[in-house]
């Protein structure tokens, strides 16, 4: 692969990875270590493959002298049609840890969950929000003041629960028979978005 597919091929995954947040024509000469000059001039003509390419479902769209990718508006029906089911997709692995942290842990902020979890959890959380399962519940105090995440009555309405408070307890907090409880609702948990 030449350097100029290279570096498109970079700036194409870069993009798909960054989301709504999209990156500038400078933070994307930073992450692919090429000019800023060439990258508009890829940008451009990438700009222009998707918008003539009739066969793809996505384009470039510039805001704010941010990129992003996005869908394509002709295909808004089909994305509908996704987005008024959310529910018949099954959450990936990823998507489950966090439901069960953000269940247990609420509110609570990304990066808690991430230092939770380990890894970066934005993408669950995307997941979740567009599934109505998980929402924006307030503002943390201090700087920056971070988003902070709780389930919605979408997410009780599943598993059957009159309220948060009647989720099983946590393993660390339990004896004996208790474990049963806790083993069935994961057990619910797990089937309920694997199914």
């Amino acid at each position: 692969m030449n350097s100029k597919m290279r570096l498109m091929s970079n700036i194409e995954s870069l993009l798909f990875v960054s989301g709504e947040d999209g990156l500038t024509k400078k933070q994307l000469a930073f992450l692919t270590s090429g000019a800023e000059e060439e990258i508009e001039v890829i940008l451009q003509e990438m700009i222009e493959v998707y918008q003539t390419n009739q066969s793809r479902g996505i384009e470039i769209k510039q805001l704010a002298g941010t990129y992003q990718l996005v869908t394509k508006q002709e295909n808004i029906e089909c994305i509908q049609k996704l987005v008024e089911n959310p529910t018949n997709q099954s959450l990936s692995q990823a998507s489950l840890e966090v439901l069960a942290i953000v269940a247990y842990k609420q509110p609570i902020t990304r990066v808690e969950i991430e230092e939770i979890r380990g890894v970066k959890s934005e993408r669950p959380i995307h997941t979740l929000s567009a599934k109505g399962l998980v929402q924006e519940v307030g503002r943390a105090e201090g700087t920056g003041r971070a988003i902070l995440y709780g389930t919605t009555n979408e997410f009780l309405q599943y598993f059957g629960l009159k309220d948060i408070h009647a989720l099983p307890p946590l393993p660390e907090d339990q004896s004996g028979d208790d474990m049963e409880d806790t083993d069935l609702f994961m057990t619910k948990f797990q089937e309920t978005f694997e199914g």
